[in-house]
């Protein structure tokens, strides 16, 4: 990635893009409009496919000369057979995903890695408006107001760790990020966001 370029790129697509390797074949699953998708195939000549449920992100897609398909990921991913993708991504989605077992079981099937991103509800100051103010947390990694968010699994960290021990999956690599840094101490507390390679 250009340095000059770097600075206008969110964190976690600069995480993401540092783990993928140079000519990888990945899926992302919820790939919005598709800039991160964009981003490892002109910078790492990945061989690149999204799927996407929003219409209107789909055609964003289109316009970057992206392979984007029409779908939800909760449908499964029954036309891809095993180990399809060096990287499955799903970055900013699980927490959104009704069926999250059966979504991550199919990732982990398709794809060699799975790349997994996703707010950090234990974050300090989540915590803070619940215990103190009473109401429903609203933070950078958890924009929305209570009745509009389309999150459906409010997890933190230690959540996800737990998940991955009970069901024998692998944790490969682990990234804790805040606004615009890693964050190396207390990450249940202090990261915004965390980003997790897990494997079989």
């Amino acid at each position: 990635m250009k340095e000059k370029n770097s600075k206008n790129i969110r964190l976690d697509y600069k995480i993401i893009f540092k783990i993928i390797e140079t000519g990888s074949s990945v899926l992302d699953l919820g790939c919005g409009s598709g800039e991160l998708l964009n981003l490892l195939i002109k910078e790492k000549k990945v061989k690149a496919r999204g799927i996407e449920l929003r219409e209107g992100a789909i055609y964003e897609c289109v316009e970057k000369g992206l392979s984007v398909f029409h779908g939800d990921i909760e449908g499964g991913l029954g036309e891809y057979p095993d180990n399809s993708f060096n990287y499955v991504i799903l970055n900013q989605s699980m927490q959104e995903t009704k069926k999250i077992e059966f979504v991550l079981q199919e990732s982990l099937r398709v794809g060699r890695k799975v790349i997994i991103g996703f707010p950090n509800f234990a974050y300090i100051r989540s915590r803070f408006d619940l215990f103190f103010r009473g109401k429903a947390p609203r933070t950078p990694s958890l924009p929305y107001s209570w009745y509009e968010s389309p999150n459906v699994h409010f997890l933190s960290l230690k959540d996800f760790k737990n998940y991955c021990k009970e069901k024998g999956i692998n944790i490969l690599e682990t990234y804790y990020l805040g606004k615009n840094n890693i964050i190396r101490l207390f990450p249940n507390l202090l990261a915004l966001n965390a980003i997790f390679v897990i494997g079989k």
